[in-house]
């Protein structure tokens, strides 16, 4: 029910995605109406929710005064009963982002050793793949020892989607040298170090803003304000640079047939920085995959999101997270606000 176009971008996207993934299953939450369209379709079931959290509803709304928002109850799908056993393995939303990591984290809570859940997303770089960056908005203030988190994170992220087993790390920096940045980001690079040493992560070193597009490193740890920044003003960069393609190529006919002969190059390139291919930002740490579709996303960019999302269960991911930040913390117990915390009730859905 999410997203600026609701049903009408979801429903076709689910569809499409049950037909390129025929091991997969779906249960689509929202209004009875608008799910009626979905009714007979194989490998999905219907689950009935009252409400809609709204795109500008205050995040109060969606946790006090919406109690069966399809938001909510999708959530809710996540939760382990008595025996241990959950409706679903992944969520995917395309609704207010504000209010799913509200509730995400109040429903699923977070894993153990995790202070606070990240928003990871896939950037286009230039060597024909992509760079993980997260944290793109959840956490604008944070501690060295988060950053760590999200590494860590990160590293579990890359291994489960992408089949890296020792994903380089980079730390977001006005430099490379140890000695520049905040006194959080030398504390940060420090733990990082620590952690590479002790064979816990691939960590390169600092980066800078443009290595995130050189493919410099296969993640890149910042935190949320600035990641958030980043995550903007590239999608705008993006946007800028097809509009001014499209313009300088119908000015004069030489500029047409010039269009012409580049149009493999041109397509190439538009493929890449297309951020529909890369739709579907990770909610990290929470007990639950939870999988953030961006609010204009057409039926294209949703189904990548349902497939990121998929790949993850598929692949283990919570399980992933699990285990790195439990030998993170054994080797770094600092790394944690609260690395003793209790475990056992951990579910894991995979």
């Amino acid at each position: 029910m999410g997203g600026d176009h609701g049903p009408s971008v979801t429903l076709p996207a689910c569809r499409a995605f049950l037909a390129k993934h025929p091991q997969a299953e779906l249960l689509l939450v929202g209004r009875a109406e608008a799910l009626a369209p979905a009714a007979k379709w194989p490998r999905c079931t219907l689950i009935a929710a009252t409400e809609v959290v709204q795109m500008d509803d205050p995040i109060e709304v969606a946790l006090r005064r919406k109690k069966d928002s399809s938001m909510r109850v999708a959530i809710g799908q996540l939760k382990a009963d008595d025996a241990g056993t959950t409706a679903a393995h992944a969520c995917v939303s395309a609704g207010n982002t504000g209010a799913l990591m509200a509730l995400a984290r109040y429903l699923l809570k977070t894993i153990a050793g995790i202070d606070r859940p990240a928003i990871a997303y896939a950037m286009p770089n230039q060597r024909d793949a992509f760079t993980t960056v997260l944290d793109l908005g959840a956490n604008v203030d944070c501690t060295a020892e988060h950053l760590l988190q999200f590494a860590v994170m990160g590293s579990a992220l890359a291994g489960a989607i992408d089949g890296k087993d020792e994903p380089s790390v980079g730390l977001l920096n006005i430099g490379e040298e140890a000695i520049k940045g905040s006194e959080t980001i030398k504390q940060a690079g420090e733990l990082l170090r620590r952690a590479a040493e002790h064979g816990m992560l691939n960590f390169h070193g600092n980066v800078e803003g443009n290595d995130i597009f050189k493919g410099t490193t296969d993640i890149v740890v910042c935190d949320g304000f600035v990641g958030n920044a980043v995550l903007k003003a590239s999608e705008g960069l993006a946007t800028m640079l097809s509009e001014f393609i499209k313009q300088e190529f119908t000015r004069t006919l030489f500029a047409k047939f010039a269009a012409v002969v580049a149009l493999p190059v041109l397509n190439h390139f538009k493929k890449r920085v297309d951020p529909r291919r890369y739709n579907g930002a990770a909610l990290l740490g929470l007990r639950g995959l939870v999988f953030k579709s961006h609010g204009s996303a057409d039926a294209f960019a949703f189904e990548q999101a349902l497939a990121r999302a998929y790949d993850a269960a598929r692949n283990g991911l919570l399980e992933r997270v699990h285990v790195r930040i439990h030998d993170t913390l054994q080797a770094l117990p600092e790394a944690g606000d609260n690395p003793s915390a209790p475990d056992s009730d951990l579910t894991l859905v995979a």
